[in-house]
């Protein structure tokens, strides 16, 4: 295989869709980076994705996500399945990449062949957090792997936007901790296809069940109803009972044609998801470079111009939006 300094686009192509983890990693270093190669690469290999089924795995941060993945992940290589990890962390600013506490705890999988882990962090744009996290799963995709797992480390708006591509979203809950009551709160209860609550010995475990199910049993309009599982990702307990309850849920998809509907409005998602980013970044540099548009803002903050108006003249001048567009558009 080639050198590092001597990947092209045809030969990372080839790299990646059989499996080489060098080729793996450079593309998805790109991806990260933004490098053109990386699009061309994508782009090359798209005809070929479709064939992994993604789960994303959301949850308030220090509730065992990686711990639970781990444990999935060794349930699923039992069944000779090949798999990549895609780990998440939107939140950390002092860090280009991601922090290594959740490689850290899948580390048993390392030295797997089969197994592909990759830790992604912001480098401080948010929006191509999420654009970087869908290239890294088509290039996961095109490589042949049979699951692709998506964790991020928190579980606010952020998060969940990343694991929007998910085929199956697995929430992860914690007895006894306040962050996950405060996910219940938050009405994140309308995100996930199946919940798993961990640390299942805890005191207050079966406690939490209750009110999990009570929340979900207001939703009578949902067809799917998301199971609950209580398990403990250290010993592997009731890991297997999470993944059937996976299975249940793909096969539900499947059976409806509703897998298919879900990957067609989760793509056109992210396609207007990262157009509205890359708007948006655009803009605020348009804004930032341009005097007359930061006069605009000015006027707006010394209560001299309203904001709709402010609003149709930078859309006209930046985007050249009229200014009926320009008014729908606000």
């Amino acid at each position: 295989m080639a050198a590092r300094r001597d990947w092209t686009r045809a030969t990372l192509a080839a790299g990646v869709r059989t499996g080489d983890r060098r080729a793996l990693a450079r593309a998805i270093t790109l991806v990260e980076n933004g490098d053109p190669l990386a699009y061309e690469v994508v782009r090359d290999l798209y005809p070929e994705t479709g064939r992994a089924y993604a789960v994303g795995v959301t949850g308030p941060p220090g509730v065992g996500k990686s711990s639970l993945i781990s444990a999935l992940v060794r349930h699923v290589r039992a069944k000779e399945q090949s798999v990549g990890v895609i780990s998440v962390d939107p939140s950390s600013p002092f860090t280009q990449g991601a922090l290594l506490g959740d490689r850290i705890r899948l580390s048993d999988h390392f030295l797997d062949p089969d197994v592909f882990i990759r830790s992604m962090g912001t480098r401080g744009h948010l929006g191509g957090l999420a654009e970087s996290t869908l290239q890294a799963m088509l290039v996961l995709d095109a490589s042949g792997k049979d699951l692709v797992f998506l964790e991020t480390v928190g579980a606010g708006q952020s998060e969940v936007e990343v694991i929007g591509i998910a085929d199956t979203i697995l929430l992860v809950l914690m007895p006894g901790s306040g962050d996950s009551v405060q996910a219940l709160k938050a009405g994140i209860m309308e995100i996930p296809d199946v919940i798993a609550v961990n640390k299942k010995d805890h005191p207050a475990a079966k406690t939490m069940l209750n009110e999990v199910r009570s929340i979900l049993s207001l939703d009578k309009e949902r067809e799917w109803k998301p199971p609950i599982v209580l398990t403990d990702a250290t010993t592997g307990e009731n890991v297997d009972v999470l993944w059937e309850e996976v299975a249940a849920h793909r096969a539900f998809l499947e059976e409806g044609g509703g897998l298919e509907q879900r990957r067609r409005r989760n793509l056109a998602g992210e396609v207007l998801a990262v157009a509205s980013s890359r708007a948006k970044t655009h803009l605020q540099e348009a804004v930032a470079e341009d005097p007359e548009l930061r006069r605009l803002l000015d006027e707006v903050e010394r209560r001299e111009l309203d904001p709709l108006t402010a609003v149709r003249e930078i859309m006209e001048k930046v985007f050249r939006i009229g200014d009926e567009n320009g008014a729908d558009a606000s």
